[in-house]
């Protein structure tokens, strides 16, 4: 084989392992924006759903708190008519009473 052929063969194999070499590159940057486009869309995702979890919390309060504030309202409109109820007794009760220890 002629020393031309051999340069040609030994530079025919340097631009091989280059472009072997520039390909892995490449590659490897491919892998490395994948990854990084990858956690962006993870981050983003993560970012919707705390969001909407928050809204369902605060949905959530919103109703709890209106279901306390109506429960408390009819508590409280069952006590004043037992108040009201017990007062209209009272004379009667009390007349009860006097009877008794008169009688007694």
């Amino acid at each position: 084989m002629s020393l031309e052929a051999m340069k040609r063969v030994t530079e025919t194999e340097q631009q091989g392992q280059q472009r072997r070499a520039e390909a892995a590159a490449a590659a490897k940057r491919t892998v490395s924006e994948a990854d990084r486009a990858g956690a962006a869309a993870l981050e983003e995702a993560r970012s919707r759903a705390e969001a909407q979890v928050q809204g369902f919390m605060r949905e959530a309060e919103e109703k709890a708190s209106k279901h306390t504030a109506q429960v408390t309202a009819e508590t409280q409109k069952a006590c004043d008519a037992l108040r009201r109820a017990a007062e209209g007794r009272m004379d009667q009760a009390a007349a009860l009473i006097v009877r008794r220890v008169v009688n007694a």
